[in-house]
């Protein structure tokens, strides 16, 4: 048994070293040019989450003295110089990306042209649409030295201005503009000949300054921009009450004054200025990161649709679920066999049709749902207010404490007990992560349970984005389950000994580990012993440790993990027999899936939960099991397209280096493409 230490990744350095991987498609010349731009902007938008939370966690451990490297386990002064290190030259990266897309977008007729590159009929429309649109919304704030300096708000853009005039020794001004959110980021200008020409919202207003600064007798207006982003953990109280929400609508408020965590500034920006912002804001060196003269890059996202359709990715068409047709009783399927919705590849639309079936259905009694994260429109909750307004029992758990979208759920929450649907906060201290929907229906005068477990959230908006899996079942040992953990969440009791879910806070860790433990026997007595697991990230120490053993008793383990990985593969003594990639590509890869050899009888569970400590221990988590043979095949043959990626994988390995995974196999393979394919030809055989 090897004594020493088992090696681990600083979670937060593996954090970056995931969102690397996204500023690789952004360098990758395969990736349509637009869609390059987009990965350029979720990098830009990662990041600055990145920054209100996990950077502004480790600079509270700063200062909590009674917190030594040793009860930590690490240095979280040396950690922020690491992140600094590397977040400066993943910046300087972006910017080189940047500055080539845009020449690459030249070259396809579409011109991103600054202030400096406009000639006098672009430089027309450009003033008009100053004057008509956005000077109206700008208000500057002179820095006057005898008061506070102006509150900056958390991931909003600023324009530090400096006023001078040119061979005088008059004392220069300063100013500070706020760029309008609410403003849209790009303006499209005039076609000439074909060609495509965007300004963005930044450029417009340099252009203009002279206008916005007309009544000071100054020949000089030069512009900086800047953007801080802030502490965004929450003071809450715990109380779980009508109290509980009007906390966490001020703490909201709160959220945008939080602690400065970084200063994103253009790193053309005079030393003078910035010493005057850093002064002001009494920033620390870590906190200054050097950019480019454009932030809020996440705003690239909504990057106008024009040029070519080969610029974008195609859209897909979602394939059908063989057998589970929505113009017949989804109940009635179901109650016969089991089925698995593999999104985005196949509709979302099956989980709508589903609730709109129980709301209308004179034999539905009572729903019961969790939602973590909604879209902006949501026909989910739609489809609960129509059950509702049907005479339906609806139980709506929704998570408040969803990060950053507490204000959406609130805003939800009144809409749905508006229409009279009971809603439920969840229990004191857990978040409710899980996404689990279950319809009672009463057949022969009994209660008959059909339901809907999923991997990724009810949200029609990101199911059309993110890799996620969705069971349809009548199960009875699972929707006895069910009705258990319901009763449960809504008595605020949390509980165990479920006989087939897995559940957090209270078995997940308990029953992985005996999943493990029992890998490890058949290792042992020299029996076939595997494990796939996949998942979004891999943090848990103690789960890690767990991993190293079963590698060491000889388990051949293989895991997908798109984000971070504290575990370090192929280390003599621990990990030797652990291989692991991660695969970035057009969909966010999101779902979780643990497949153990159990000696030839096979099993198979999807889940809500990473391998992180909050998922294990702190949230109301579920993981369910495959039972239908058919579709236990269907995900391991996924499984298997996956690992033979050698396109958009990348090995997570001790050297960080997000090499591209090669197979040994000429021909390429690609998740996502083959996914869809096998899905198709599926449907095509049948």
């Amino acid at each position: 048994m090897n004594k020493e230490k088992p090696p681990l990744l600083n979670r937060e350095i593996s954090w970056l070293y995931f969102n690397a991987r996204v500023l690789q498609e952004a360098a990758d010349q395969s990736v349509p040019l637009i869609e390059r731009i987009k990965f350029l902007a979720i990098f830009s938008s990662n990041l600055d989450e990145f920054y209100r939370v996990r950077v502004a966690t480790l600079n509270r451990l700063v200062t909590v003295v009674s917190k030594t490297k040793d009860e930590l386990g690490f240095n979280p002064k040396k950690i922020l110089n690491q992140i600094k290190n590397i977040v400066v030259k993943q910046e300087k990266k972006f910017n080189l990306l940047y500055e080539q897309i845009i020449k690459e977008l030249a070259e396809n007729k579409i011109f991103i042209l600054n202030d400096q590159q406009l000639n006098v009929s672009r430089g027309m429309f450009v003033k008009k649409h100053f004057r008509d649109k956005i000077l109206p919304a700008i208000v500057p704030i002179i820095i006057d030295d005898h008061k506070p300096f102006p509150e900056l708000r958390d991931r909003v853009i600023y324009f530090l201005v400096k006023l001078s005039q040119i061979d005088s020794k008059k004392k220069c001004k300063y100013a500070l503009i706020e760029i309008p959110a609410t403003l849209e980021r790009f303006l499209i200008l005039p076609d000439t000949h074909d060609l495509k020409f965007i300004i963005l919202l930044d450029d417009v207003i340099r252009y203009c300054l002279d206008e916005i600064f007309f009544v000071f007798d100054y020949n000089r207006v030069e512009a900086y921009s800047l953007q801080v982003t802030r502490d965004a953990e929450l003071d809450l109280d715990t109380n779980v009450s009508d109290r509980f929400i009007e906390a966490l609508s001020k703490s909201l408020q709160k959220r945008k004054k939080g602690k400065p965590m970084r200063l994103l500034y253009d790193s053309s920006m005079p030393i003078e200025l910035l010493n005057l912002v850093v002064n002001k804001l009494n920033l620390h060196s870590e906190s200054l990161i050097p950019g480019n003269k454009y932030h809020n890059f996440k705003d690239f996202i909504a990057f106008p649709s024009i040029g070519s359709d080969l610029l974008r990715y195609k859209t897909i068409v979602p394939l059908p679920v063989k057998e589970l047709s929505v113009n017949k009783g989804m109940l009635e399927l179901i109650k016969k066999k089991d089925y698995l919705v593999n999104l985005p590849y196949q509709s979302f639309d099956y989980i709508i049709h589903f609730l709109r079936e129980a709301a209308i259905d004179p034999h539905v009694t009572t729903i019961h749902i969790t939602l973590y994260r909604l879209a902006e429109n949501s026909r989910i909750i739609n489809a609960l207010i129509n059950a509702a307004r049907n005479g339906k029992k609806v139980v709506c758990l929704v998570e408040l404490k969803a990060r950053f979208d507490e204000q959406a759920n609130i805003y939800w929450t009144g809409k749905l007990e508006e229409e009279g649907v009971n809603v439920n906060y969840g229990i004191t201290g857990y978040k409710v992560h899980t996404k689990i929907c279950m319809v009672t229906r009463t057949e022969k005068g009994k209660n008959t349970y059909y339901a809907n477990l999923a991997t990724g959230n009810y949200n029609e908006k990101t199911a059309k984005l993110y890799c996620d899996h969705s069971l349809f079942t009548a199960h009875p040992g699972i929707t006895k389950d069910l009705s258990k953990l319901f009763r449960n969440i809504e008595n605020k009791k949390i509980s165990k000994d479920y006989e087939h879910l897995i559940v957090s806070p209270t078995e997940t860790r308990e029953k992985l580990f005996a999943f493990i433990d029992r890998e490890i026997k058949n290792a042992k007595a020299k029996k076939n012993a595997y494990m796939i697991l996949k998942m979004n990230s891999l943090a848990d120490e103690k789960t890690i440790k767990k991993l190293y053993d079963a590698s060491n008793a000889g388990v051949q383990i293989k895991l997908i993990i798109r984000g971070m990985c504290c575990l370090i593969p192929s280390q003599k003594g621990f990990s030797e027999n652990i291989q692991v990639i991660s695969i970035i590509d057009k969909f966010l890869e999101h779902a979780r899936i643990w497949i153990f050899g159990n000696n030839g009888k096979e099993e198979v569970y999807l889940l809500s939960a990473d391998l992180m400590t909050r998922n294990l221990d702190h949230r109301i988590e579920v993981g369910f099991p495959i039972y239908d043979p058919v579709i236990r095949q269907e995900i391991k043959e996924m499984m298997e397209i996956q690992l033979m990626d050698n396109t958009k994988a990348r090995e997570v390995n001790s050297l960080n280096n997000n090499k591209y995974h090669k197979t040994g196999v000429k021909v390429p393979y690609r998740t996502q493409i083959d996914t869809y394919n096998y899905l198709k030809n599926k449907i095509q055989q049948n």
